[in-house]
């Protein structure tokens, strides 16, 4: 068999749960996240993908708009399927969907900077907690200015 990733939106009450499930083993069973920050009153207003392995919910994300631009969020990938391209996947599908002329932006955590530097994101700032965990926000590089270095 061939493996394979598909990346969706999110919309049937089903993957909806199969996202908040991989969600709460990644930030609150991992990560040690409290339950109660992990779900924000985003929720509503943001569109979540789910990303399958082979028809199984392997991961997943959710992205909105802000003042301050596009906000990538709450990416999360099962540990079984680390290492597979899963978030590079659900990654190139968010900005897919997004209006590349705004600014996109996300906070990552400091142990997976190095991830979003390789699909074009810069750090902005300086290092800071979120859910006791450390980030920096990283912004989308514009396309000319990426064609440029």
């Amino acid at each position: 068999m061939v493996n394979s990733i598909s990346v969706e939106i999110a919309l049937s009450e089903e993957r909806l749960h199969d996202l908040f499930a991989i969600r709460n083993n990644v930030f609150v069973n991992e990560q040690g996240v409290d339950e109660t920050a992990e779900h924000d009153e985003f929720e509503a207003i943001s569109t979540h993908l789910i990303a399958l392995y082979n028809n199984q919910p392997a991961g997943t994300c959710r992205f909105r708009q802000t003042e301050s631009g596009i906000k990538l969020e709450r990416f999360a990938v099962l540990l079984i399927y680390r290492q597979l391209s899963i978030g590079s996947a659900l990654l190139t599908h968010c900005l897919s969907l997004v209006d590349l002329d705004l600014q996109i932006y996300l906070h990552a955590q400091v142990q997976v900077e190095q991830f979003y530097a390789k699909h074009g994101f810069v750090r902005s700032g300086e290092r800071f907690e979120e859910a006791g965990i450390q980030h920096y926000k990283m912004i989308l590089r514009p396309k000319e200015q990426m064609n440029s270095h």
